[in-house]
């Protein structure tokens, strides 16, 4: 292979500034993770210890194997909404008894494990993440149900969770609930819907309805225990499969089970058990990308920083050249690359794409997409030239490939550039942000421009005097608004991706990713649409 070099002089004014500006927008990601990891407050926290009770990550810790790491999943979502960020569940992937698993652990801190309408579009998506990778799935249950005041947006799509435990099972996925406290109303089928059931002596309950509303809808009066406490449900009812003395106890048994499921992966494993770092300085990732999203940047140097020994086999070098394509390894995976190089798609771009794309298809090979685009290009010679027909090819290519796609945005991710860079409509297996990344339609002042021109349109046909003033108004608005909507932040939060990460993680998060990704077969098509040509 090809040993990438670099140009990056890391004292440079200009890698300087754009390594603060970056760093910014690190500060802000490290406020929300915190905000995030604080769960419902110190108050809550302190009660739940006082208590006895571990919190959601200390039970995620435990599950895993020690020293073993743990890639979380949307760990902002809510950000920027009325929800609490983090959404009061903790996602991701981690290693249990060397098996690679989903883990799903309820935050009882906040509104006691209430299910809000974020916390069920995170818990959603781990499960889609869980079947298409065929990750095993064990649940650390402590849920009220439903958050009462948002049922509305909650109670009927709030359904698909349970429809995805089944059909994992279906797949011969494993998956596994501990239930540590309250498992109520629609928590109570996480753990009647998984294979396997944990509960804890003295402090779980599981019921459909608690003590005062079977009064209520029946007349019956009950108590805890005999409705739905651990011990009933391991003698009587037979829900529980396992009956634990404490928490501790109880993850135990959750890692015991894991353990007998004889998993294997069926994907190859890493063409090396020993992957060389890159050649060039990960921290350096923090200066390559400028504050101003509109100076374009070589790929190449963050391929450098990203790759196996920064080891790179380039593929249509001289043609199409504002896309970067080829081959390389990630912690000893073989992947293929796409990569923007100056934003904009033109013809040959999306052509050698389409290309790419059949190639790594007919080699089952994965395929890393660095978004960095403005969209395809746009104007009467490349309309004349095909670039409608040339972009769709591109965009058929992603569609149908069946190999893993993983997604990083790097910079930019606008308009149709986005969909033929598989964004999140095109279903990679994990898709993750740079906290100084924006997607949209398009640039904030683009979109006010457009508007405007077509605001003077309107007026001018109507034979009216426009007003500039009112016009250099609006437009501010329409920027700000734009440049609000389109930040890694806000579209994490709304889960637009599986997370935003510090850019020198980029490597790791990739190999944990790659590793995931294997636990399922690994197979391309030859499967795809009509290339109009």
């Amino acid at each position: 292979m090809t040993t990438l070099g670099s140009r990056i002089d890391p004292d440079a004014p200009e890698h300087l500034a754009n390594r603060a500006a970056l760093l910014d927008r690190l500060a802000e990601l490290t406020d929300a993770l915190d905000q995030a990891r604080a769960g419902g407050g110190e108050r809550y926290v302190a009660r739940h210890h006082g208590r006895g009770r571990l919190l959601a990550r200390e039970r995620v810790e435990l599950l895993l194997d020690q020293d073993s790491p743990f890639l979380e999943l949307s760990p902002v979502a809510g950000y920027g909404t009325d929800f609490p960020v983090g959404a009061g569940v903790v996602t991701g992937i981690g290693v249990v008894e060397g098996v690679e698993c989903l883990v799903v652990a309820n935050d009882p801190t906040v509104r006691g494990g209430a299910v809000n309408p974020c916390s069920l579009a995170k818990t959603r998506r781990a499960g889609e993440i869980a079947l298409a990778n065929r990750l095993p799935l064990v649940n650390l249950v402590e849920s009220a149900g439903a958050d009462l005041p948002s049922q509305a947006e909650i109670f009927i799509p709030g359904g698909r969770v349970f429809r995805d435990l089944t059909r994992l099972s279906a797949a011969r996925i494993p998956t596994v609930s501990v239930v540590f406290g309250n498992a109520t109303a629609g928590g109570a089928y996480l753990p009647g819907m998984s294979d396997q059931t944990i509960m804890i002596r003295d402090r779980s309950q599981v019921y459909l309805a608690g003590p005062p509303l079977v009064r209520m809808a029946t007349g019956e009066v009950t108590d805890d225990e005999s409705l739905g406490g651990a011990r009933m449900h391991a003698t009587t009812s037979g829900l529980a499969d396992f009956l634990a003395e404490d928490e501790p106890d109880a993850i135990r048994l959750a890692r015991r089970c894991v353990r007998r499921f004889n998993r294997r992966k069926p994907g190859p494993a890493p063409v090396t058990s020993t992957p060389r770092p890159p050649r060039h300085d990960p921290e350096e990732l923090l200066g390559i990308v400028s504050a101003d999203l509109k100076v374009p940047f070589d790929p190449r140097e963050v391929l450098a920083r990203i790759l196996d020994g920064s080891e790179f086999d380039e593929f249509k070098p001289a043609y199409g050249d504002a896309l970067v394509t080829g081959w390389g390894e990630v912690h000893g995976y073989p992947v293929g690359v796409l990569a923007n190089a100056r934003g904009v798609l033109f013809s040959a771009e999306a052509q050698k794409a389409a290309h790419f794309i059949q190639l790594a298809n007919a080699t089952d090979t994965p395929l890393v997409f660095l978004q960095n685009t403005t969209g395809y290009m746009v104007g009467t010679e490349y309309e004349q030239r095909g670039i409608i027909k040339h972009g769709a090819l591109m965009i058929n290519a992603v569609s149908n490939s069946t190999v893993p796609h993983l997604t990083v945005n790097l910079g930019a991710s606008y308009g149709a550039g986005n969909y033929g860079m598989c964004g999140r409509a095109f279903e990679p297996r994990f898709l993750f942000t740079w906290p100084n990344a924006r997607s949209a339609v398009m640039g904030g002042a683009q979109l006010a421009g457009v508007l405007s021109i077509v605001a003077r349109q309107a007026a001018a046909a109507k034979g009216r005097a426009y007003d500039e003033e009112a016009d250099a108004a609006v437009r501010a608005t329409v920027e700000r608004q734009i440049d609000s909507e389109s930040g890694a932040l806000f579209l994490s939060g709304r889960l637009y991706d599986d997370g935003v990460i510090d850019p020198r993680d980029t490597r790791t998060v990739l190999g944990l990713c790659l590793s995931a990704v294997h636990n399922a077969p690994v197979a391309g098509t030859d499967r795809f649409g009509v290339f109009r040509l």
